[in-house]
């Protein structure tokens, strides 16, 4: 009979095959990466990862959640370290031009994932609604706090900087939308 697994190493397993469906996923598409490939990349077995995720969806969900709590905290640290609630939410833009200039950098994971399954998959929709309505809370909190002008108008030049860099291949979107923005706040 086989030992038992660990809480520790169920945690390690986890995380790995997390950080490989991210990547892989991220990088050719949910539906057109099979768990084989995933299987491959993690160094688990079939298995193990059914194990951990019952289904894919359940790896899906679990993924994108795991990069929220990434990409979010990458957010807030890098908005809140400005004072002033105007450089805030100019920031938000200087922070989505950083990230659009990164190498591989694919869009939205949650975009991506609602274009693939959201209508299909009701469990990947409501976690990239959750997704969506944290980003667009946070983005109104700080317009709150700078000005008395209406918070969505930003929250859809962020959304729209986030496409428009993806299908262009170009930051030039962030800058475009701080300079807006900017007209925006007064």
């Amino acid at each position: 009979m086989p030992a038992p697994i660990s809480g520790e190493q169920t945690s390690r397993d986890r995380e790995a095959l997390l950080a490989a469906a991210e990547a892989l996923f991220y990088e050719r598409g949910i539906q057109a990466v099979g768990m084989d490939a995933v299987r491959a990349a993690a160094g688990l077995s079939l298995k193990r990862i059914y194990v951990l995720f019952a289904t894919k969806e359940d790896l899906v969900v679990a993924m994108l959640r795991r990069r929220d709590h990434r990409w979010q905290a990458s957010l807030v640290e890098y908005v809140e370290r400005h004072e002033d609630p105007r450089e805030r939410v100019l920031s938000l833009f200087d922070w989505l031009e950083q990230w659009f200039a990164e190498p591989g950098f694919r869009g939205c994971a949650w975009i991506n994932a609602h274009g693939e399954l959201g209508s299909a998959s009701p469990a990947v929709l409501a976690e990239v609604r959750t997704h969506k309505k944290a980003f667009h809370d946070r983005i109104t909190a700080w317009v709150d706090a700078a000005t008395d002008a209406p918070a969505e108008p930003v929250c859809l030049l962020a959304e729209g900087a986030i496409v428009t860099a993806s299908i262009t291949g170009s930051p030039q979107a962030a800058r475009a939308a701080r300079t807006a923005t900017r007209t925006l706040l007064g």
